[in-house]
């Protein structure tokens, strides 16, 4: 199923409502990576363990939000199922990252690139299936980084817990910056359709 921001249609009703949730959705969940992002890199020596919570929160949130996505009437079944899947992942790994936070270093790294790769591949495959989606490209775009990112994650050795904050630091406010930039852009072509 795809659908369309025709300007001389518009957007009514439940396309509406999910459009305008979806780009404040976009935007706080860019927002929550650009404020850890910050954080972890202004406070690189952090323990292992305050790392690890702070990425299980990161990580429940976005999960949350690709749950909530994946009951969304729009988004075709297969991608559904897929966003179920990935969110309910991301989800878990939040939790075990409350769970034995200071377990080591290697296992956070896995946590924190899986995550990234899952919800890489759910955003990218929503935006490559819907045909006319808004800033199309940018979900494509901010998809692949994620997916990038989360591959990054998972292949590099990472040494100790500062290199682990800092690479996942600039991370974070790289795909949080992006996901800003797409959520403004949606929010305008919006504007620009219902208006």
């Amino acid at each position: 199923m795809t659908f369309s921001l025709d300007e001389s249609q518009g957007l009514h009703g439940d396309l509406s409502r999910l459009a305008h949730a979806g780009w404040q959705a976009l935007l706080g969940a860019g927002i929550a990576s650009v404020a850890l992002g910050a954080i972890v890199l202004a406070w690189p020596e952090a323990s292992l363990t305050v790392v690890g919570v702070l990425f299980g929160l990161y990580l429940l949130v976005i999960g949350a939000f690709q749950l909530a996505g994946a009951f969304s009437a729009y988004i075709p079944g297969a991608l559904r199922v897929l966003g179920f899947v990935s969110g309910a992942l991301c989800v878990l790994l939040g939790l075990l990252c409350f769970r034995e936070p200071a377990r080591s270093i290697l296992l956070l790294a896995l946590w924190i690139g899986f995550g990234w790769l899952l919800r890489g591949v759910m955003l990218a495959g929503v935006a490559l299936s819907a045909k006319g989606m808004p800033a199309r490209g940018w979900q494509v775009f901010v998809g692949f980084l994620n997916i990038l990112a989360g591959v990054l994650m998972i292949d590099l050795p990472f040494r100790s817990i500062t290199v682990l904050t800092l690479v996942t630091g600039v991370f974070l406010v790289v795909m949080g910056v992006f996901e800003v930039f797409h959520a403004i852009q949606l929010r305008g072509l919006l504007k620009k359709a219902t208006g």
